[in-house]
């Protein structure tokens, strides 16, 4: 328990710290803006993708090959977070912010529900990367026994992998949208959540539409297969997501308060990953897949509604720069 209070505190900071620490960093040494859309696909395709592809495939020889038991890749992350510590302790410039506005963590929060509530940018966005990323968080607890539901010996470690290059191809297409100026990102975010949320309803079409499997362990099956195909493709609008929604929170949230804001976010998302997971039971998986799916669907709309606005300020802002004009 105490561990894993600790690991909300830290996946907190990993969600919130880095990208506020990059933003204000790039805008400090006069970078260009556009430059940031670059800096957030590396950074997914790299960290998110080439490295966990190698912790995937790492993990998978400590505990087959060399039968160190399923908690070795767990030991073995903390020589690497070790390894990162270092690295940042010895190479990072730190950012205290302006000490003239120093405030207290309630008078924080306090303005991060001032400022999502008067804004329907932010509230939007952050009703976006909740239903999202609970769906994702969702997606890691199920993808498993949904492969083996009758206890199917599969390589979870080499599936991983294969995720995670799906990941790899996302944010490498995540790239080129965000360098084309034809293509908002607000306009193509809405395909990928409607692909996202077809692509997480397979378990439950295919358990209609193929006859489930009743033999105990063996390989996976041709369902399995599908399935396989679907999460990949989930993987994927994963890949474009992490960069693309990095891109808009730069654009509308305030950079006063923005770790506090990405940390408010959090609290629904956390609320109903714990909701989900505790209720996991009472449901078949394939419901809780319709039910991601659903989410996801709704993370479309808002997602319309969040480019129809942004469209509506451009237009008065270029109506208020002709009238200067």
């Amino acid at each position: 328990m105490v561990g894993r209070v600790l690991g909300g505190i830290a996946t907190s900071l990993l969600f919130s710290a880095f990208e506020s620490w990059l933003v204000a960093e790039h805008f400090k040494r006069g970078f260009d803006q556009q430059w940031l859309s670059l800096t957030f696909s590396k950074a997914v395709f790299l960290g998110n993708g080439l490295v966990a592809i190698l912790a995937g495939l790492f993990g998978n020889l400590l505990v087959d090959t060399l039968n160190l038991g399923p908690v070795s890749p767990f030991d073995a992350a903390s020589i690497f977070l070790a390894i990162g510590m270092a690295v940042i302790l010895s190479s990072w410039t730190e950012n205290y912010g302006d000490p003239s506005e120093n405030k207290d963590l309630l008078t924080q929060f306090k303005g991060a529900a001032v400022a999502i509530a008067s804004d329907e940018k932010i509230a939007l966005l952050g009703a976006i990367q909740s239903l999202f990323e609970g769906s994702m968080y969702t997606f890691v607890f199920l993808w498993t026994p949904a492969l083996s539901p009758n206890d199917e010996d599969i390589p979870h470690g080499f599936i991983f992998a294969t995720f995670m290059l799906a990941s790899m191809l996302g944010s490498s297409i995540a790239s080129r949208l965000l360098a084309s100026n034809s293509t908002r990102v607000e306009i193509y975010m809405q395909i990928v959540f409607v692909i996202s949320s077809a692509s997480l309803l397979l378990p439950l079409l295919t358990n209609f539409l193929v006859t489930p499997s009743k033999v105990k362990g063996g390989g996976i099956t041709f369902a399995g297969c599908l399935q396989l195909l679907g999460f990949c493709t989930f993987e994927a609008c994963v890949g474009i997501f992490w960069p693309s929604i990095m891109k808009m929170r730069s654009q509308y949230i305030p950079e006063e308060a923005r770790s506090t804001i990405m940390n408010f976010f959090r609290i629904p998302l956390n609320i109903f990953v714990c909701i989900v997971l505790y209720n996991v039971n009472a449901f078949p998986i394939t419901i809780m897949f319709g039910m991601c799916s659903i989410f996801l669907f709704v993370a479309s709309i808002l997602q319309r509604r969040l480019a129809a606005i942004g469209d509506k300020s451009n237009r008065r802002l270029g109506h208020d720069e002709g009238k200067r004009c």
